[in-house]
């Protein structure tokens, strides 16, 4: 009766532990797919600077935004480069982000990427409002008004990460899973 007893408990012990790990799977899974939906909507954005690059050029973008405005400013032409260079280090951090979306230094430097690029592009606006008088001119209005799209559908796509992220880590934190999770490498996903 002994050997008996063994047996079942081994048994419930197995059935246990390919639920818990199948778990963990499904929920890195969900974290998995919910960056992929980030990832689309950085894409966009991307694409949009390029679109936005090439209807009015870097170099002399802010004289294209303000028409017959006097020229800007020195600074405004650097407000340019530093958003094509941050353009650029969000397209290389989504890269590494990419193939491997969980990993906390990966999560990190995308994360600062954006928040680099973000601050860039309102710099960007902030000196061409400067440039005609307060307002964004006419011909910048449509990039704010798309960037503003992008951003919201962005912000929806982050929020989704986050809580995938967040019901991953609380997973693998929980004991007894945890001890699956520190058996099969499972580490705590960063969100953005």
């Amino acid at each position: 009766m002994n050997m008996l007893t063994t047996w079942i408990l081994l048994a419930l012990f197995l059935f246990w532990a390919v639920g818990a790990y199948n778990r963990l799977i499904r929920l890195r899974s969900a974290a998995l797919q919910a960056f992929g939906g980030l990832d689309t909507h950085m894409v966009r954005w991307i694409a949009l600077l390029g679109e936005y690059e090439a209807a009015h050029g870097a170099p002399g973008a802010v004289q294209a935004i303000v028409g017959d405005e006097p020229a800007p400013a020195a600074g405004a032409h650097d407000a340019h480069a530093a958003l094509w260079a941050a353009a650029t280090q969000l397209g290389a951090s989504l890269a590494v982000a990419r193939a491997r979306p969980l990993d906390s230094g990966a999560a990190a430097a995308l994360a600062a990427a954006s928040q680099v690029l973000e601050n860039a592009w309102q710099t960007v606006v902030r000196e061409a409002a400067q440039v005609s008088e307060g307002v964004a001119p006419p011909a910048l209005a449509p990039w704010v008004v798309r960037r503003e799209q992008v951003a919201l559908h962005s912000d929806e796509a982050r929020r989704l990460f986050n809580d995938a992220v967040a019901q991953y880590n609380h997973a693998i934190a929980q004991f007894p899973a945890s001890l699956l999770a520190w058996l099969f490498g499972f580490k705590k996903a960063q969100t953005l």
